[in-house]
């Protein structure tokens, strides 16, 4: 079991940049899918970005691929979502869940952190 923390979100402008990180307590975090999802007021929880255990396999959704790049770091439990070139769409709550598989579906995410938030002013 794991207990996923984000942090890094805030306020930013258009074109600027941010880096969330993910802190999970627990000795399996690294037998873990990581994915970072979000949720924009009025709509549903969207997939952004997944990790597979060893960092070796990643996907992205279409609207943050070369811009955002998921990755981990099994020794420090944690795992980033670097945020580049943001959008105002790219405003919404960002949470981190882990999972067994490479999945895009949040219902295959089994421990969900509380969330942060992410604003992108235009």
């Amino acid at each position: 079991q794991v207990q996923p923390v984000e942090s890094g979100g805030g306020l930013v402008q258009t074109g600027g940049s941010l880096r969330l990180s993910c802190a999970a307590s627990g000795r399996t975090f690294s037998t873990y899918t990581m994915g970072w999802f979000r949720q924009a007021p009025g709509k549903e929880r969207g997939f952004v970005a997944t990790i597979s255990w060893s960092g070796g396999e990643t996907r992205y959704a279409d609207s943050v691929k070369g811009r955002f790049t998921i990755s981990r770091d099994n020794a420090k439990n944690t795992v980033y979502l670097q945020m580049n070139s943001l959008k105002p769409e790219d405003t919404a709550v960002y949470y981190c869940a882990a999972g067994r598989m490479l999945r895009t579906d949040p219902h295959n995410y089994y421990y969900w952190g509380q969330g942060t938030q992410v604003t992108v002013s235009s």
